[in-house]
């Protein structure tokens, strides 16, 4: 999520509405050509058809070379740097009491795992024009991709290439000389390039093709302001081959008809999937000028896969589809994180022309992101997604809520206490650590059913009141015009006396899966943990994957910087492959001293596989 100084919780608004009531909303979005019909329950409004247009094209093999260090220098942190939020205390009144599980010292059948990116990698990214001109940034936000041998993982403003066995196929490559965007910063004191953040990455097994995305801000060169422009950025391959050849493409998303953006908007924490026939990034809708005043909702792009893979120079045609007054009349509050699924092998959902599901959090009594507790999850099918292909898409988004377990705002962690080097040169203690909100996490459409997992409060058996993890399984069912869905498991996993928070589920074809997330408390630094499901459904033995050895000591958790509270990683990620792996990767702390980390952080990321 990108974090900006205007912004509270986890980069995010704080904007107050009236109190939501536990009503399951039913409506549904026909989308034919630019015309919008919303159902009895919602006013007539307007589509938008744009287009993604060709940005150039770019091969991760050519770069070669080792970054070489560089001192601290002026501009080292983003003017749009995030402000952690104050000390927030979640009381155990009406926060699910659950039992909490032990940390197992073992790992589970077929782990496997290595270092990933780095902090220090992703600042010293870049080559050429490209060279010492990426930011200090926190948190790490993760994206995660495998197929075809290799594995692709994208942390803040960095990408790098690994084959299966943890051996790098590229240096790490500044995503702005990846997407052939202006240098974030020439140093000391600009020109600045386009803001950019929260990569998500997606392997399709269907057409072997990979996709990356990035969000971006236009910036006055001169001066680093906001220009009122916002676009996203989307990468395809030309091949199965992530090291070789990507096309670029960008779309507009500033969107200055829609309320609130005569300043221009920006899509922010864009989320990916894809089923059949399209390829979709969902974002959340804030106002640029005035600044994070306005939030119309999620926002849904849709385009043809197929259109994607062979645009070439033409580029491709998509759709906008507003969400945002889906939930406002029940829910007190636009629509907010719609998680597209994606499918782990090819068994896509085709009925009804091709559908896509999402999965979104329905805690928004008090504003996007800032409810305080919920009792159902949103469940969205967009429809005829078959007709992406054809020159006049026709499309139908439907919304529902299904009853769910409660889920509640979470607290902010605590965090083992240990040696600090930024901490001791400020003579600050330790910062807690932000576990953000209850948004809902990456989703996938596995065996017939979707699964995702937010964080949560928990109100430990015996035990303090901590964040942890409520999640999901559930069975869809859409029909043209509706969608409907059970919620066939569900459960909360928390740690004993420890937090548990961030987490992603990877599913494989056979409907197998492993949660992985970030492990935080009094007896662990913050590491890369995960969790198998055993034979009674539930996830039941927690295992950790990269051991954390150090607290968190990045610039966010220190006063001197703005911050009070450590942010932490916004996204894991956890996908699986064809060979019936679950590949995870979370954030951990490996290191606490230069030089194997920068002056303002020293977060690592962690990747590793199980075989559930």
């Amino acid at each position: 999520m990108v974090g900006l100084a205007a912004f509270g919780p986890c980069g995010r608004v704080l904007m107050m509405h009236a109190a939501r009531r536990l009503v399951p909303a039913i409506a549904a979005l026909a989308v034919a050509g630019q015309a919008f019909a919303f159902g009895v329950a919602h006013a007539a409004t307007t589509a938008s058809s744009l287009h993604a247009a060709y940005h150039g094209t770019f091969a991760p093999s050519s770069i070669s070379g080792t970054p070489t260090d560089v001192p601290t220098s002026s501009n080292e942190i983003p003017a749009q740097s995030p402000n952690s939020k104050t000390i927030r205390h979640t009381y155990a009144a009406g926060t699910p009491t659950v039992q909490a599980l032990s940390v197992s010292s073992g790992q589970a059948n077929g782990f496997g795992g290595f270092q990933g990116i780095t902090h220090k990698e992703q600042r010293l990214a870049g080559t050429g024009d490209y060279s010492n001109t990426q930011f200090s940034l926190e948190p790490p936000d993760q994206g995660l991709c495998v197929g075809n041998g290799f594995l692709v993982e994208t942390v803040n403003n960095a990408v790098r290439v690994f084959d299966t066995s943890g051996s790098p196929a590229t240096e790490p490559i500044a995503l702005s000389q990846f997407f052939g965007f202006k240098p974030e910063v020439v140093r000391p004191n600009g020109p600045f390039g386009p803001f950019i953040s929260d990569p998500k990455c997606y392997f399709d097994v269907a057409t072997s093709r990979w996709f990356l995305t990035e969000l971006g801000i236009g910036q006055v060169p001169a001066t680093g302001n906001f220009d009122g422009t916002s676009f996203e950025a989307v990468a395809v391959s030309t091949s199965s081959d992530p090291s070789a050849d990507w096309n670029i493409y960008t779309f507009d998303t500033t969107d200055s008809a829609h309320p609130g953006c005569g300043g221009g908007c920006f899509g922010d924490q864009p989320l990916i999937g894809a089923d059949a026939y399209g390829f979709y990034v969902s974002t959340n809708e804030y106002s640029i000028k005035p600044f994070g005043t306005y939030y119309n909702g999620a926002q849904v792009y849709a385009m043809s896969k197929q259109g994607l893979e062979g645009a070439g120079k033409n580029g491709v045609n998509l759709v906008h589809i507003d969400s945002g007054p889906y939930t406002q009349s029940a829910y007190g509050a636009p629509s907010f994180n719609l998680q597209p699924a994606t499918v782990p092998g090819t068994t896509y959902d085709t009925s009804n022309g091709g559908t896509q599901y999402f999965v979104s959090s329905l805690d928004l009594g008090a504003g996007p992101a800032l409810g305080t507790r919920a009792t159902h999850v949103g469940l969205w099918a967009l429809t005829n997604t078959i007709s992406l292909n054809s020159k006049s898409p026709s499309l139908t988004l439907s919304f529902t809520a299904v009853a769910s377990e409660t889920y509640t705002q979470p607290p902010n962690m605590t965090q083992k206490k240990g040696p600090l080097w930024l901490g001791a040169q400020l003579n600050d203690p330790e910062s807690l650590v932000a576990s953000n909100d209850d948004r809902m996490n990456q989703v996938v459409y596995a065996n017939g059913h979707l699964w995702s997992a937010t964080n949560s409060a928990v109100k430990q058996q015996n035990g303090p009141t901590t964040t942890g993890i409520a999640w999901f399984e559930i069975a869809p069912s859409a029909t043209p015009n509706s969608v409907s869905g059970q919620m066939t498991n569900q459960g909360y996993l928390a740690a004993s006396g420890q937090n548990t928070a961030f987490p992603s589920i990877g599913v494989t074809d056979a409907g197998r899966a492993v949660m992985t997330f970030a492990l935080v408390g009094p007896d662990f630094y913050p590491s890369a943990a995960y969790a198998t499901q055993g034979a009674d459904g539930s996830f039941n033995t927690i295992y950790v994957a990269g051991a954390g050895r150090f607290p968190e000591d990045g610039f966010t958790g220190y006063k001197e910087f703005g911050g009070t509270v450590a942010r932490w990683g916004d996204y894991t990620a956890a996908v699986a492959d064809g060979s019936g792996n679950v590949w995870m990767a979370a954030e951990f702390i490996n290191d606490l001293y230069p030089p194997a980390r920068t002056f303002y952080a020293n977060w690592s990321t962690f990747v590793s596989k199980v075989t559930p």
